[in-house]
């Protein structure tokens, strides 16, 4: 590729960059890095890629053709991959009794295996640039629930894969850590709570899954976006193979002692 058409900012790969996390992160980082953004539905790439200036791929990462071949499309546009944000999943909720094979493997597809198809191919460019990774799990990752089998199982493998990254490879300069975020407001957590029927409207779903987190809310797409961002940035040039809860504390919370908050809650000031 012709030297005129590299970059001059380093190049962030977002999957998943059409909405939710994965395109605030996309609007977060846009300002230091060519961001390019991938998913599977043409039109909120494009209003993502408007809004940032983004390049935008439809592709699907669950296929391991599609996911290898975008990591030599974006080094053929601009010649360099330093960041890779590995955001893009699926969630199909059945127990574990009823969940299907067909349901299984799409959400291991997805969730872990297109991240290591798309990073292996990566690696190489990642490491002449010492650049970073940050793959987005979930505390499902480490906690799971009621029809989440293949969600955190997929989750999990996902926070090991990336920990084992960062092990192999810290020597060498690159950096790979994960975002684990808990409730957050997206269009896939909408789906979930409407989904489940659990209240009237969002407002009331969200505040009720919260009612055992400390914050005693969700989160925003936003917050978990300035968490990727940091672990992209020379600020965190020593962290390494870490994961960054973005979830109000939830994962600290023993369920089992939420019922005595009241006696430690102040009325507000």
């Amino acid at each position: 590729m012709s030297g005129e058409y590299r970059s001059t900012k380093p190049v962030v790969l977002v999957t998943g960059g059409g909405s939710g996390i994965g395109a605030a992160a996309a609007r977060r980082l846009a300002a230091e890095w060519q961001v390019v953004i991938c998913g599977r539905r043409l039109e909120p790439l494009e209003k993502v890629a408007s809004e940032t200036g983004a390049a935008s791929f439809v592709t699907d990462v669950g296929d391991p053709t599609a996911a290898s071949q975008l990591i030599a499309d974006i080094v053929a546009r601009f010649g360099r991959l330093d960041g890779l944000v590995l955001n893009a999943g699926v969630l199909v909720n059945a127990g574990f009794g009823e969940i299907s094979l067909e349901a299984w493997n799409q959400q291991i597809a997805i969730n872990l295996t297109g991240p290591f198809v798309m990073t292996q191919a990566a690696l190489p460019h990642l490491l002449a640039a010492k650049g970073a990774v940050v793959s987005i799990t979930s505390v499902g990752a480490m906690q799971t629930g009621p029809g989440l089998a293949a969600y955190s199982a997929s989750k999990a493998g996902l926070q090991l894969m990336t920990q084992t990254l960062a092990y192999e490879h810290a020597r060498d300069g690159l950096r790979a850590n994960i975002v684990a975020p808990g409730w957050i407001r997206t269009e896939m957590g909408d789906e979930e709570m409407e989904t489940m029927h659990i209240a009237d409207d969002l407002e009331g779903a969200y505040a009720k899954v919260s009612e055992h987190v400390p914050a005693r809310r969700a989160g925003t797409s936003e917050e978990a976006a300035e968490a990727i961002a940091w672990l992209l940035s020379p600020a965190a040039s020593f962290v390494n193979g870490a994961v960054l809860a973005v979830d109000g504390a939830s994962l600290v919370a023993n369920v089992g002692m939420t019922f005595f908050d009241k006696i430690v809650e102040q009325p507000a000031a």
